[in-house]
């Protein structure tokens, strides 16, 4: 299964945000971070406050953070809800041409039951699992981490 390239920056920006929870980056400073466009991860960060797992904050010292914990928010859960089409092949999408051999086919179930294995295996890992290797992680996108210079 191919993800979107929408969904991919779903996760990266909410990745983003799980690695420093009390900070509050604009849509600019995650785009550049994560080498995304600001203008379709300004789509994505929407769409992640309609779901519910982004707050946004305007004003001046606006800007985003995750709207629920992030060992809440389940990945498996973020790809069903930001992938628009989850057909994995032309004659799976109701919209598409009707594939003449559908009705006797033995490739649609497998692949139902593929993409299904690869949602359930999903459904076991959260944003917090992601940054495991939090401080690895920071370093990659020249974050500060409040941990270490809370120490030094």
């Amino acid at each position: 299964m191919r993800l979107t390239r929408f969904t991919d920056n779903a996760l990266r920006a909410l990745l983003y945000l799980a690695l420093a929870p009390d900070d509050v980056p604009t849509v600019g400073v995650v785009a550049r971070k994560m080498g995304m466009s600001e203008d379709h991860l300004l789509k994505v960060v929407q769409r992640l406050s309609q779901l519910g797992y982004v707050k946004t904050i305007r004003g001046r010292n606006g800007g985003m953070r995750l709207a629920q914990p992030a060992e809440s928010i389940v990945v498996g859960e973020v790809i069903r809800k930001t992938e628009d089409n989850m057909a994995l092949v032309p004659c799976f999408d109701p919209t598409d041409a009707i594939c003449p051999v559908a009705p006797a086919c033995g490739l649609a179930p497998a692949l139902d039951e593929a993409l299904k294995a690869f949602l359930t295996t999903l459904d076991r890992y959260t944003v917090a699992d992601l940054i495991a290797k939090r401080r690895e992680l920071m370093k990659l996108v020249d974050m500060k981490d409040p941990e270490m210079a809370a120490a030094s």
